[in-house]
């Protein structure tokens, strides 16, 4: 009944049988959730009953028995490791603390971008931005950057989405509590093996921190867990397991589900180039072309604030989010509700949900214009980030590097699928994982800097004698410029019309040629004649 992609068979199903449905899959009850209305009886009316988590043999292993935040059991201990966690690792003040770290991260891949452009060759989108992210994680996690092979010889990443994906595989034992011992489908095997691979990185790490001692300002998530372990200065039991286990949940939090993120909004960009123009149009209004996105222009960017929010209707990278667990008897819209059933709440049917959206298949981020529709879990037509008491305490951190990214690469580079594939063309097939990533990787090409709108002529402004070069970029596929206009920077005066192929003598013998079939990324003005125009969108001044 369910393929490789659940989230997508569960709501063919409940577009069948309704928004709550009743499905016994071994000897447990799960009830499966599929629109806005009954998102909001579980995470809101009812949230307390709800707001445990079911047994789980991967959370067991992953999670040191259930000691992180993401599958922690309800309680006393939950509640208190929550606050901690809220107050001392995800605070707003914490967070503002790695952005240096995370505009110098960025900083380097833009250069090495910059470099590939001059190769004009096409880019691992997918790979690109997921090392950005390991980097990013690393830093805030550990306070530096470890090796692939120093976790496994798979590398950072591999092993992360390992661990996602067994997660979320179903286990005939958590069904089946008597086949559990016998592990038919060797999923235990490889929880165990998985869990030594990660206790070993994590005990290095912690003892890494324990002989460096205090060394300055900026204190790493790994810190100040070991600050409160050393003082002991919490109301619960805090040793290293739980440590090792919060890392784990920073780590898988930072670092997957902001790549995948990104990923989409990128591949819903190039499937919609409109929308990019869109994007790039207001990123050059709010930040101009002199200097790299900052985290402080982020709130000014609306359009693509909406452009986050219609991708994640339509790809929410955890689509089934982590399944919630009745702690008592409950009545729900009519429907009973036992004890220890498992909730499955599936945001991708309810972003696809005809009475919530209209065009509901259709990639609109101008839905959003007017909307009060925000992401923190308090609409529940659009819950990426869960709701409640399960909520996600690193939504924060989780937008500001997925927005920050997305804003840094649109402005510095103008994209465009590889190998004259049309943006119809661009596959969009999901694999499933607790975290749902392109199953084939974004591949495309990019061009530095902007290309405008497209216009017949320009003129043509220059200034003699100075040392270094220019860049202009050169205009739409469609565009081909034959005519300019000269205009001495020096004098004012108005030179001939000419064509794109003559000689412009006194600026430096350079020959232009702006009758193209085809759209090269930049042309560069050699000698010392420096070159611009006089329409402000063409005038690049290099800010990334």
């Amino acid at each position: 009944m369910l393929g490789k992609n659940p989230h997508q068979d569960l709501h063919r199903i409940a577009q069948k049988h309704g928004p709550i449905m009743y499905m016994q899959f071994g000897f447990v009850p799960n009830i499966i959730v599929s629109s806005p209305q009954a998102a909001e009886h579980f995470l809101k009316t009812y949230d307390l009953v709800f707001a445990g988590r079911p047994p789980h043999q991967a959370a067991k292993y992953l999670s040191w028995d259930q000691r992180n935040l993401s599958f922690g059991t309800y309680g006393t201990y939950w509640r208190n490791m929550r606050k901690l966690c809220t107050l001392e690792l995800l605070s707003s003040l914490k967070i503002g603390s790695f952005q240096p770290m995370r505009r110098e991260e960025l900083g380097l891949l833009v250069e090495w971008l910059k470099h590939a452009a001059l190769e004009h060759v096409s880019v691992d989108l997918s790979a690109k931005v997921s090392s950005l992210t390991v980097e990013m994680s690393c830093r805030m996690v550990f306070g530096k950057k470890y090796e692939d092979k120093d976790i496994d010889e798979r590398g950072f990443k591999v092993v992360i989405q390992e661990g996602m994906k067994l997660v979320a595989i179903p286990n005939l034992g958590d069904y089946f509590p008597f086949l559990g011992v016998l592990d038919l489908q060797g999923l235990t095997r490889k929880m165990n093996a998985l869990s030594k691979v990660f206790d070993q990185f994590f005990e290095k790490v912690i003892d890494d921190h324990v002989r460096a001692g205090d060394q300055g300002p900026t204190k790493d998530i790994v810190d100040i867990m070991m600050s409160i372990m050393q003082s002991g200065g919490t109301d619960f039991q805090f040793d290293r397991r739980h440590v090792k286990a919060i890392m784990l949940d920073m780590l898988a939090a930072s670092m997957d589900t902001a790549a995948s993120s990104v990923e989409w909004i990128l591949s819903e960009l190039l499937k919609n180039p409109r929308v990019m123009k869109k994007v790039q149009k207001e990123l050059v209004e709010v930040v101009g072309l002199d200097r790299m996105v900052e985290e402080s222009d982020l709130e000014s960017l609306e359009y693509l604030d909406m452009v986050v929010k219609e991708t994640f209707r339509l790809h929410p990278v955890a689509p089934l989010l982590i399944p919630h667990y009745s702690l008592e008897d409950c009545t729900v819209d009519g429907y009973q509700i036992p004890k220890d059933a498992r909730i499955i709440i599936n945001t991708f049917a309810i972003g696809r949900d005809p009475n919530a959206w209209t065009d509901h298949e259709k990639f609109n981020p101008e839905r959003f214009v007017g909307s009060s529709i925000d992401l923190r879990g308090q609409h529940f037509q659009l819950l990426p980030f869960g709701s409640g008491r399960r909520g996600c305490p690193g939504m924060q951190l989780g937008l500001i590097m997925v927005r920050l990214i997305v804003a840094q690469l649109v402005h510095c580079f103008d994209w465009k699928l590889p190998n004259n594939m049309l943006p119809s063309e661009l596959d969009m097939t999901e694999e499933f994982g607790l975290v749902v990533s392109r199953a084939e990787h974004l591949m495309a090409e990019q061009k530095y800097g902007h290309i405008p709108d497209p216009i017949e002529s320009f003129n043509l402004v220059y200034k003699k004698n100075d040392k270094h070069k220019s860049w202009i970029d050169d205009a739409s596929e469609q565009m081909g410029i034959n005519e300019f206009n000269l205009v001495d920077l020096d004098t004012g005066d108005d030179g001939d019309n000419v064509d794109g192929n003559e000689n412009l003598g006194d600026a430096s013998n350079v020959n232009f040629d702006f009758s193209m079939t085809e759209t090269p990324s930049f042309v560069q003005c050699e000698g010392v004649g420096e070159f611009m125009t006089e329409t402000p969108a063409w005038i690049r001044s290099n800010p990334c």
